[in-house]
């Protein structure tokens, strides 16, 4: 009889869940380097960023964008957060759901990023925000140490086509 006492509980849980459901993965950096080097013709908009970074903060619009502006093309971006890992549920998540960021977001967990820093980009000094865009079947790629605005995310997009 206690379990039918708490099945409206649970209902009412459900109900009230958010529809929104973004899963954020928790990702080691040789994950990150194996999606990074598949061998596709998809352009890649790689955008390294953090929720305590303010000009991050302000460009994460512009990737939302340029994701909108491209739909149905063979270009994907992803939002990869460098916050730290045990953050994922008090910060990341909700300030993902709050901003209603719909581009995958992964966390990168790696606590030294002078391991892997130069593996992403040889002219990256660690510096955020960081965007890489590439594609390896035409083994294009550049590569912005700064806030990018749409225009500039869309200027440099159109070299890829």
């Amino acid at each position: 009889m206690d379990i039918l006492k708490s099945v409206p509980f649970a209902v009412g849980l459900l109900l009230s869940a958010p529809a929104f459901a973004q899963n954020i993965a928790i990702i080691k950096f040789p994950e990150l380097q194996k999606r990074l080097a598949r061998p596709t013709d998809t352009t890649y908009v790689v955008n390294f960023w953090a929720t305590w970074c303010a000009p991050c903060v302000k460009e994460l619009p512009n990737f939302e964008q340029l994701r909108v502006a491209n739909a149905g093309k063979k270009v994907k971006v992803l939002l990869v957060s460098l916050d730290y890992a045990s953050q994922l549920d008090k910060k990341v998540t909700p300030f993902v759901k709050q901003r209603g960021l719909k581009s995958e977001v992964v966390l990168l967990n790696e606590p030294d990023p002078n391991e892997w820093i130069d593996k992403v980009d040889g002219k990256w000094s660690g510096a955020l925000p960081f965007t890489l865009i590439f594609n390896n079947k035409t083994k294009q790629r550049a590569s912005f140490e700064r806030e990018l605005s749409v225009a500039e995310l869309t200027t440099a997009l159109k070299k890829f086509q």
